[in-house]
């Protein structure tokens, strides 16, 4: 007999992910394991935007599945998406405070690699660089707000119910990072000319 994750995954299931949560919350660790496969990159995507650093996002992810597989019986079923941005948000909030020296970006890995020929790839090394770079000229606050409305797609009242702030103060905290980020680009590239 096949277990519920073996169920869902092969399209048999279909209360789809309400049930893979339950199962996994009935002990069920294949249907734990298919919630992880179906969340890992978004949860791995937004946290390496948060930390700049594939090691950094590796470990917060650990932690955010960590913290879900201990949260199970306490999670709502309609909110596993918001839940894991904001736990993620935080595990990245909290890495960063225990960090005592910056990180170079010299040796930030790619998350995936890009096809093109030679002379693409390096400028879309070099936009993803100055995007890191501009990151981290943000605020905390700032730096989440922005990753999860313009580079997460997540609409300004998700990000407000995600950071537990109001929809006001995200407008005003993603205002600020942009043009911060806008002042970032510019002072890079005059230095470059």
């Amino acid at each position: 007999m096949k277990t519920l994750a073996e169920a869902v995954e092969a399209g048999g299931d279909t209360e789809g992910r309400d049930s893979t949560l339950e199962a996994a919350r009935s002990g069920d660790r294949a249907a734990f394991d298919l919630l992880m496969r179906r969340h890992e990159r978004l949860v791995l995507r937004t946290a390496y935007r948060l930390a700049s650093r594939l090691e950094d996002a590796q470990d917060a992810s650990q932690e955010v599945f960590l913290r879900l597989y201990r949260n199970l019986a306490k999670l709502d079923t309609s909110s596993l998406t918001g839940w894991l941005y904001r736990v993620t948000v935080n595990v990245c909030h909290d890495a960063r405070r225990r960090q005592l020296s910056t990180v170079s970006l010299d040796d930030t890995p790619e998350l995936a690699a890009t096809g093109g020929d030679l002379q693409q790839r390096a400028g879309q090394n070099e936009r993803r660089e100055l995007l890191l770079r501009s990151l981290r000229v943000l605020s905390e606050k700032e730096r989440a707000a922005l990753v999860l409305r313009d580079l997460e797609g997540l609409s300004t009242a998700e990000v407000a119910d995600v950071l537990g702030s109001s929809v006001a103060t995200v407008r005003s905290q993603i205002s600020k990072a942009r043009l911060k980020m806008r002042d970032y680009v510019e002072r890079y590239s005059r230095r470059r000319v």
